[in-house]
């Protein structure tokens, strides 16, 4: 469904269990930063009423998903970290070329977000089967269909907004260049990397 090309390999949730409080800590700002761009899009693209619409949602939504991390990581004990670089979405970023029409970077950045989204649900799903903690497992399963719903909704303003045929083009290159990257990635304790 979600039409990654190369699957995490399951042993990146053992890296995971040794450090619960990292992957929490990189889990909150990633949600942060979804809440981010959503609200980004928005500032970006106001005329794109639908899309607003949407990203207010969101941006909403991935704040509460930002807010449940949180409680999860001071119910644990713990405090959140220092937000990291995200290496993963660094790397993705550099796939498209600069420049391009308004038009173009819009459908950019939806193939980018869709993406991301995509990967998120993934590691949701594999943290929800994997993980030896119940709580959390229970946790990432609940906001795995969240995730997927993102990643729909992100492509379908992507073929919205650009020429069908292209996008699917696009997307298809963007998926490639995405696997190449995860071949050397998954060996952190991050969401992503």
């Amino acid at each position: 469904m979600l039409g990654l090309k190369l699957p995490t390999d399951p042993r990146w949730v053992n890296i995971v269990e040794k450090n619960i409080e990292e992957i929490l800590t990189d889990h909150a700002y990633c949600e942060q930063k979804a809440a981010s761009t959503a609200i980004s899009l928005i500032i970006g693209f106001p005329e794109k009423s639908e899309l607003v619409k949407e990203m207010i949602a969101l941006s909403r939504e991935e704040m509460g998903h930002f807010n449940m991390v949180h409680e999860k990581i001071l119910e644990r004990g713990l405090k959140l970290g220092r937000e990291r670089k995200d290496e993963y979405v660094i790397e993705l970023m550099k796939f498209f070329p600069k420049g391009g029409s308004r038009e173009t970077h819009l459908v950019h950045r939806l193939l980018y977000a869709a993406l991301i989204e995509a990967r998120s649900c993934e590691r949701f799903r594999l943290l929800s089967e994997e993980l030896d903690d119940s709580e959390l497992s229970e946790f990432y399963r609940s906001l795995m269909v969240s995730e997927a719903n993102h990643y729909t909704m992100f492509l379908k303003f992507a073929r919205k907004y650009g020429n069908r045929e292209e996008v699917d083009k696009k997307w298809e290159q963007l998926l490639e260049h995405e696997a190449k990257l995860m071949q050397d990635l998954g060996k952190k304790e991050t969401m992503h990397g």
